[in-house]
């Protein structure tokens, strides 16, 4: 009986701090026509959310020339495409304007995921 007793407090406390813990997002904002945007759909969509990335901060795409998302606060005006927003319970952390191409974006994805305080899960 002791001892469900502490697996049961060790799972509550675990719980809860999975729950407290910060919530990742990756807002890519694109439009119609953009080439960069195909291009980084071409090389990375299709494998991003089997990545240890896709799964510590999950892709979320706007279109430029929509509504911004109520739910979502910037840090300031969204003017390219593509940019991807590294976002953090919903308020931006950082950002990479345009798409470096595949080597270079992976590399600034990490350190915009180490700033967060959330490298990718192995």
């Amino acid at each position: 009986m002791f001892l469900r007793r502490v697996l049961l407090s060790a799972f509550l406390l675990l719980s809860s701090a999975l729950s407290a813990a910060a919530e990742l997002s990756l807002v890519m904002v694109e439009e119609d026509g953009c080439v960069w945007c195909a291009r980084w759909n071409d090389e990375i969509a299709h494998i991003y959310p089997k990545t240890p990335e896709g799964q510590s901060a999950p892709l979320r795409r706007i279109d430029i020339h929509a509504a911004l998302p109520e739910d979502l606060t910037f840090a300031r005006r969204l003017s390219f495409t593509p940019t991807f927003v590294l976002m953090q319970d919903n308020l931006e952390i950082s950002r990479i304007e345009g798409y470096p191409g595949e080597d270079f974006f992976w590399g600034l994805l990490e350190k915009m995921l180490e700033k967060a305080d959330s490298p990718p899960l192995n």
